[in-house]
């Protein structure tokens, strides 16, 4: 019984929640942070892949290459009981690369290789919050293939290919400090820990899905612009991860490997959702200099509604868990303006809303998710002919979430627990990007 119950607190963050709020990337376009990463109507030649493939009909150019990266500097604060703890974040660095050609006037073909999901968050080992999460690493890349057909001067529609993979390796406590001294002083041991005894590793690879990212875009008039995308649900799978338990020291190695043993040995399987995304956006040009441009995003997060774990041995089939999580869909809203200084110099400046569907009953360190405010400036430079810089700045702002709680099962008190927090998030978000076009 007792190892039964350490499975489920092992099993109650897998390796695969960490594509959920939090780890979803808003930035995967230099020029376009600078706008608030709108570009559901608007015309962006090969980077409309990305964001509306119906776009990639009207570009002009019969052969363009964009290709963006960002830092993402991201900090939360977590206080608990009186104390408060900070994340040692390394930057994440998501990128995007778009390859696109004009096959006849009408008809568009390209690629693009971008990076949908990643980001990586540190609390570290030995923090209060150790048994739901100590660290996160987590990278998601999909190669796309579009075509794009204009039928008329006013209208295209389009369509690519999504073909994604990823990784991600996660750390969390198995066995907290408080209950090992607890457990310790029962036994008349006068040893005491400092730091989280046990700990696993769970490290999984997600195997390529294929899913569908379509759209439209027409030209209501000069001024006009209005456009539809819709990015398919793709079930996210790791057919084989691996567990691997680690010690704060002998001391902890000596008393526990007997209980751990099942648990280092441990293989699984899991899945969970990369949910629908429908886009609806709306651009507008006032005067020849001005471009102003706002996208609604629906992302249908309730889709996930709980993690199911399989055991790859027979021996363990008793052990298979499904976890509840319970998230709502939730919009996201992008504000974007552009102002043409001179024929080579842009600038740009935007506002994201981006909602959360996070579950206040089931709020987990490893994604502090919340609803995030995103104000971004950019601007792009064309110093020769046919190649264009392009720069931007986006701060992430996280409305503070108060009292959020997370339960765990605790193995040596045989008990379930409940950590409660306040959150806080921000980042800051460069980045920088290149289009040749010719």
């Amino acid at each position: 019984m007792i190892k039964q119950t350490f499975l489920a607190g092992v099993l109650a963050l897998s390796a695969l929640p960490a594509v959920a709020e939090g780890y979803q990337v808003n930035t995967l376009s230099a020029r376009q942070n600078g706008m608030g990463h709108t570009g559901t109507a608007l015309k962006l030649g090969a980077e409309s892949m990305i964001f509306n493939p119906a776009g990639l009909a009207f570009n002009p150019k019969t052969i363009e290459f964009q290709g963006s990266i960002t830092g993402i500097f991201a900090t939360a604060k977590a206080k608990h009981e009186g104390m408060t703890y900070e994340t040692n974040n390394d930057p994440s660095t998501p990128m995007a690369f778009n390859l696109g050609m004009k096959v006849y006037d009408n008809f568009a073909a390209g690629i693009s290789f971008y990076t949908p999901y990643g980001s990586s968050i540190k609390w570290g080992d030995n923090w209060p919050g150790a048994m739901l999460n100590q660290s996160v690493d987590l990278k998601v890349f999909t190669i796309q293939p579009t075509l794009a057909w204009r039928f008329a001067d006013n209208f295209s529609l389009g369509a690519g290919v999504m073909i994604s993979w990823g990784n991600v390796d996660l750390n969390k406590g198995l066995v907290s400090t408080s209950s090992m001294n607890a457990m310790l002083q029962m036994m008349g041991n006068d040893y005491r820990f400092s730091d989280t005894p046990a700990s696993v590793n769970l490290k999984g690879r997600a195997s390529t899905v294929v899913g569908f990212n379509i759209g439209a875009m027409w030209d209501i008039n000069s001024k006009v612009t209005v456009g539809a995308s819709f990015r398919s649900k793709m079930n996210m799978k790791v057919k084989c991860g691996d567990a691997a338990v680690r010690y704060a020291n002998e001391v902890a190695q000596n008393l526990l490997q007997s209980r751990l043993d099942l648990i280092d040995r441990a293989n699984f399987k899991a899945q969970m959702p990369a949910v629908a995304v429908l886009n609806i956006g709306v651009a507008y040009r006032p005067a020849d200099r001005w471009l102003f441009a706002f996208d609604a995003q629906l992302n249908f997060w309730k889709a996930y509604d709980k993690l199911e774990i399989e055991f790859l041995s027979e021996q363990l089939k008793d052990y298979n868990q499904c976890l509840v999580k319970n998230y709502h869909n939730a919009a996201t809203f992008r504000f974007g303006a552009q102002y043409s200084l001179t024929e080579r110099f842009d600038l740009r400046a935007g506002l994201m809303v981006d909602c959360t569907p996070v579950n206040q009953n089931h709020y987990n360190p490893e994604t502090p998710g919340m609803t995030k405010i995103e104000p971004s400036i950019g601007f792009s430079f064309e110093p020769l002919k046919n190649f264009a810089i392009d720069a931007s700045l986006l701060y992430v702002a996280g409305l503070n979430a108060d009292n959020r709680s997370c339960t765990y099962d605790d193995l040596l008190a045989g008990a379930q627990r409940t950590f409660k927090a306040d959150y806080s998030v921000h980042s800051w978000c460069p980045s920088v990007g290149c289009r040749v076009m010719f």
